[in-house]
């Protein structure tokens, strides 16, 4: 890793470095809708938070340093962006996850801390009005305590 980027996360939202698994965002990026589905251990890396991930222990975590240059680096908020719009897309295109339980559920959270801590608030309450109105336009299947995590994730 260049000594010019805070960590590992960094280096992988700047496409300098690789996931645990070898592959670079934008493969991930490329991913099919089915591969989001099944994969679990790319949504660690595409939306990094400060705290440990229950699901996947063994990703990397932000650390404070980490967060602020992946703040002020244009390439590394570009692929979160871009991440961004894929699981938008992702979301769009499939039902999987407009049920009451679903994993998903816990992936939007996840992106929207995400979001709110590297991006700014904006980013995050963007996704949460786009997934709100997915979710309202399917007769609003998902549970009352998703709802509620995901507004606290967006600071709406």
């Amino acid at each position: 890793m260049p000594a010019s980027l805070a960590g590992p996360l960094h280096a992988y939202l700047v496409e300098q470095g690789a996931d645990g698994r070898g592959r670079l965002a934008t493969d991930v990026l490329g991913f099919s809708d089915n591969q989001l589905e099944e994969v679990h251990d790319y949504i660690q890396w595409l939306f990094p938070l400060q705290t440990r991930s229950g699901a996947q222990p063994g990703a990397p975590v932000l650390t404070v340093a980490e967060t602020e240059a992946i703040r002020v680096d244009p390439r590394a908020t570009e692929t979160l962006m871009k991440a961004t719009e894929r699981m938008l897309r992702f979301y769009r295109d499939t039902g999987w996850w407009l049920t009451g339980y679903d994993h998903n559920h816990l992936r939007i959270t996840r992106i929207l801390h995400s979001l709110r801590l590297l991006v700014g608030p904006e980013a995050a309450q963007s996704f949460h009005k786009a997934i709100l109105a997915m979710h309202d336009a399917a007769g609003a299947p998902v549970n009352a305590r998703s709802l509620h995590y995901w507004a606290e994730a967006a600071g709406s």
